[in-house]
C-alpha cells in the first residue's frame, strides 16, 4: 500500500512557547488546545508536527526526535536561520533551543543533514531524500577522517566535548597545508562556542583568517569561510 504518512508527536514543556520557536522557522499553527490535554500542531508545506503538553517536562534530558527527509536541506537551513536571525540577532548554536549547520555525515550516507533542537529538547533531524553525489570526495587524510568522526559525534549524538577532543588531537599535528584544514577549525571553533568557550574558538578562527589560501582555495570553501565569518559574530 503506498501514500502512507507518519506524523511525529512530540513532549513540550508549553505549546504557547512551542508554537512561538516553530512560527520563528516559518511553521503555522493550525491547531491550538489547551483542554482536555495541551496540544499543538505545526505545519510548513508538507510537514506535520505534533506537539502534547507535559507539565514536568525536562528539556536537557528529553528523549523525543524525528527524522525529517526534505529536498534541500540547504533551503531550509537558510529559511530557518532567516528566521532566527529575525528574531535574535543571531543563529542560536548553544544551549536550548538550537541548531546545527548541514554537514555531510559519515553515518548518513553522505546526506548533508542538520538538527533543531526546540524549547521542549526534542531534536529535529533534517535529511535530503537523495545521497549527495557531487561536492568534496570523502576524506581521505587523517584529519578528514577524523573530522567525519567528529561530526557524527557532535552533531548526530550531541557529544561536543568528545568531538572538540579527537579533533584538538589531530589538528594539533596538522600543517597549514592540509586540504581539510578549513573545514575542521571552522567546526572545533563551533564546538568551542557551543562549550561556551570564547577564547579558544577566537584563536581558532584567527588561524583561518591567518592561512594562505590560493584564489581557487578560497572559492571552494566559500560556505565555510561565510560560516567562520558568522562565527565572529557569536563572539562577546
Amino acid at each position: 500500500m503506498a501514500g502512507e504518512i507518519t506524523i511525529p508527536l512530540l513532549p513540550c514543556r508549553s505549546i504557547d512557547e512551542t508554537a512561538d520557536f516553530y512560527r520563528m522557522l516559518g511553521f503555522e499553527e493550525t491547531v491550538h488546545q489547551t483542554r482536555p490535554n495541551p496540544y499543538t500542531v505545526l505545519v510548513s508545506d508538507d510537514m506535520q508536527l505534533h506537539f502534547f503538553g507535559v507539565d514536568d517536562l525536562d528539556p536537557e534530558t528529553t528523549l523525543g526526535t524525528c527524522v525529517v527527509i526534505v529536498p534541500d536541506t540547504g533551503v531550509l537551513f537558510d529559511r530557518f536561520a532567516a528566521g532566527m536571525r529575525a528574531a535574535h540577532g543571531k543563529l542560536l548554536l548553544t544551549g536550548i533551543p538550537r541548531m546545527t549547520r548541514p554537514r555531510k555525515r559519515a553515518n548518513t550516507g553522505n546526506r548533508a543533514g542538520f538538527s533543531v533542537v526546540d524549547p521542549g529538547g526534542n531534536i529535529i533531524r533534517f535529511f535530503p531524500a537523495a545521497e549527495d553525489t557531487e561536492g568534496r570526495p570523502p576524506a581521505t587524510s587523517k584529519l578528514g577522517k577524523t573530522l567525519e568522526r567528529a561530526i557524527v559525534l557532535g552533531d548526530a549524538k550531541g557529544d561536543a566535548a568528545q568531538a572538540a577532543k579527537i579533533l584538538d588531537a589531530t589538528l594539533a599535528k596538522t600543517p597549514d597545508t592540509d586540504p581539510d584544514l578549513v573545514e575542521a577549525l571552522a567546526y572545533r571553533a563551533e564546538l568551542a562556542i557551543r562549550r561556551a568557550d570564547h577564547a579558544r574558538a577566537r584563536a581558532l578562527l584567527d588561524r583561518i583568517d591567518g592561512l594562505d589560501l590560493t584564489d581557487q582555495a578560497r572559492e571552494s570553501l566559500a560556505p565555510t569561510l561565510a560560516a567562520a565569518a558568522d562565527l565572529r559574530t557569536q563572539l562577546p
